[in-house]
């Protein structure tokens, strides 16, 4: 009996060979998406709440920090950090190991200032005067969805192209 499941083969497809050819390809486009998604969700919030007592604008800080800190992330290649490929400038490996350590910072930052945002506002609201939640959602969603961008668009590619 126990070999009954030795003869059972998957299939096998050849689209699946070409994956790892198109990584980078296919991991921006995921990317993409994700930033696209998450700044689509808090444009939509906007409009459906324009009055400020229904969705402080000043939350939208929060998105574009987040934002800032995507790019500052991207900006660096995992080369630079390693030091293969990057001996010049200001501080060197080191420099760009700080512009790393400070983009990872701020995307946490907004990330919990957001989740923070929906929490104390929307969800506990002592005063009870948000009746919707969404706009606290819309906050929320907008930098966990540039958050997830940010990781996939670093850690999704492969560096042979950029090298």
């Amino acid at each position: 009996m126990s070999g009954c499941l030795d003869n059972i083969q998957c299939p096998h497809y050849e689209c699946c060979d070409t994956l790892p050819e198109k990584r980078n390809f296919i991991a921006s486009i995921a990317a993409g998406i994700l930033f696209f998604s998450g700044w689509w969700v808090i444009i939509d919030a906007a409009v459906i709440f324009p009055s400020q007592s229904e969705m402080n604008h000043a939350y939208h800080t929060c998105g574009v920090v987040s934002t800032v800190a995507f790019f500052m992330i991207n900006a660096v290649s995992s080369g630079q950090v390693r030091g293969d490929s990057y001996n010049e400038g200001c501080l060197g490996q080191t420099g760009a190991r700080i512009w790393l350590f400070i983009g990872f910072v701020l995307s946490f930052a907004g990330l919990i200032a957001s989740m923070w945002i929906l929490f104390e506002d929307y969800v506990i609201d002592p005063a009870n005067q948000h009746t919707n939640a969404y706009p606290g959602v819309a906050v929320f969603l907008e930098n966990f969805l540039i958050f997830l961008s940010g990781l996939v668009f670093k850690f999704g590619r492969t560096e042979e192209l950029w090298e």
